[in-house]
């Protein structure tokens, strides 16, 4: 017998239903959050990491010195978003293990995103998202200036704290980032003599460039506060400066999630500047962007990040946003590259290339 295909109404209910579900995804979101960097605090991903069996809830209190009701609410709000698991231990009680996704989470592990969830967490960067509606409601308003009174580049400036943070974050992503372009397109460094890293912070990018490829010649390029305090590297050349004035000579420029930060204007002139750096190389220079490419039509869970790394350069910067394919062929052909290629390698990040 044929199935009763449902009604509009019916469909309508259901939709009904469900939106009753998703909407307190929104009301409560921050929930995860929350939960997420208490455990990072508290240091339970490494702590976990280094046991040889499951952890019962009375073993992980009394290593961290607090309440276990708390804990086990935490520990029970985590497991649900499976950010941690549960196994039998040889005696026969349940303790906590490890997941992927808690690994994550270490402070000292490869791959860890750690940092850059204290930092996304910290009031500093959350407090703008009180002022979005008015970023929105015009155009020239800056969320973070009016949160804090001041840009985040001059923030990170007067104040060491919030710039360990955001360096912190920084090279956290960097140190993923950089692995998986290493994997995934090799052949972007092959002949290179050289390479300048255009914000490279505290040189994280080059250590782990070098470290696969010692032939090239590093130059860590950013403002003098940053590269002040970055640590000494052999094969690596610290160089402060102002990236809109020019940037210092190499076979290649690298920049990693810096020109998402700026408009198009702004985008335009450092890459000619980097244009200029790599000029006495002719056509063996080219200009390195690591940066998110939104696909519209892109129908993997990536563009979900991809967006969401949009509406956090609203809110985190004056000017800067992600840009589609189109919007990077528009910056570059007008800083006066003939011919670029876009390589995806997995991540929410893509591969750019820039040929003068």
């Amino acid at each position: 017998m044929a199935a009763i295909p449902k009604s509009n109404a019916a469909h309508g209910n259901d939709e009904t239903a469900q939106a009753q579900v998703d909407i307190w995804r929104f009301v409560f979101g921050f929930t995860e959050m929350g939960a997420v960097k208490c455990a990072i605090e508290l240091g339970i991903p490494d702590i976990l990491e280094n046991q040889a069996q499951p952890m019962t809830l009375s073993q992980l209190s009394s290593t961290l010195s607090c309440s276990s009701t708390a804990l086990f609410r935490v520990m029970r709000f985590l497991m649900n978003r499976g950010i941690f698991g549960e196994k039998i231990t040889t005696e026969g009680s349940m303790g906590y293990v490890q997941t992927p996704l808690s690994r994550l989470l270490r402070k000292d592990g490869d791959n860890s995103l750690a940092s850059m969830i204290l930092f996304q967490t910290s009031s500093l960067i959350i407090d703008p998202y009180h002022y979005l509606s008015a970023r929105v409601l015009d155009e020239k308003a800056s969320a973070f200036l009016l949160a804090h009174g001041k840009d985040i580049w001059q923030d990170a400036a007067q104040n060491p704290d919030h710039s360990k943070l955001l360096e912190d974050a920084m090279a956290s992503d960097t140190r993923r980032t950089v692995r998986e372009v290493l994997d995934g397109c090799p052949e972007v460094f092959d002949g290179l003599s050289s390479v300048v890293n255009v914000g490279g912070g505290d040189g994280t990018a080059l250590r782990i460039l070098i470290e696969t490829c010692p032939w090239i010649r590093g130059i860590n390029f950013d403002l003098p506060h940053v590269v002040s305090v970055a640590p000494k590297c052999e094969g690596i050349e610290h160089v402060g400066g102002d990236m809109f004035k020019s940037v210092p000579k190499a076979n290649a420029a690298l920049l990693k999630w810096i020109l998402h930060d700026w408009n198009d204007d702004e985008c335009i002139q450092i890459l000619k500047n980097c244009r200029e750096a790599i000029s006495e190389y002719g056509t063996a220079g080219k200009v390195i962007i690591v940066e998110a490419v939104i696909e519209e039509n892109r129908g993997d869970k990536l563009k979900d990040v991809g967006l969401m790394l949009d509406i956090i350069m609203l809110a985190q910067s004056e000017r800067g946003k992600e840009r589609t394919a189109e919007e990077w062929t528009y910056v570059l052909r007008e800083a006066g590259f003939t011919r670029h290629t876009i390589k995806n390698f997995g991540s929410v990040q893509s591969v750019i290339e820039a040929y003068p």
